[in-house]
């Protein structure tokens, strides 16, 4: 970087959205039409003529960069298969708080072999688990401190 040389994610990547963002943005159309069919696009009409050019934008980058599979394809790559979970941690994810796996109903007990196996088949039953967690830096929280 000392002698001009720019990254290689900025040569390969972020100088390509760049020129992308400020061709649709000053809307240089002969720029446009050949970021579009170099990338194998099919831009509605409706879309590259409407006034706000974000639309345009929006358009082109939804087919060549659709966040939707990215997000997918990365969620099946680094997630860990749940055939790979242990039999501590189901019980851990069935209990809340202090509560023990051992006081909770013997219905409930009894979806612990069907988490363990998670079988597809119509009998088995469907088990869902929603988890919301956000990682908050301390200084971020509020201490009760007048402003």
């Amino acid at each position: 970087q000392s002698k001009g040389k720019k990254p290689l994610f900025v040569q390969l990547v972020l100088d390509n959205i760049w020129s992308l963002y400020e061709a649709v943005m000053k809307r240089d159309k002969e720029k446009i039409e050949k970021i579009v069919t170099s990338l194998g696009l099919k831009i509605g009409a409706r879309e590259s003529r409407h006034a706000d050019p974000k639309v345009h934008l929006n358009a082109i980058c939804s087919q060549w960069l659709p966040i939707s599979d990215a997000v997918l394809s990365m969620v099946c790559n680094k997630l860990p298969s749940p055939l790979d979970i242990t039999a501590e941690r189901v019980e851990k994810l069935m209990c809340v708080g202090a509560r023990t796996f051992d006081s909770l109903p013997p219905e409930t007990q009894e979806l612990k072999r069907a988490f363990l196996n998670c079988s597809s088949e119509g009998t088995a039953p469907v088990i869902v688990f929603v988890s919301k967690m956000f990682a908050v830096d301390a200084k971020a929280l509020p201490h009760n401190k007048p402003r």
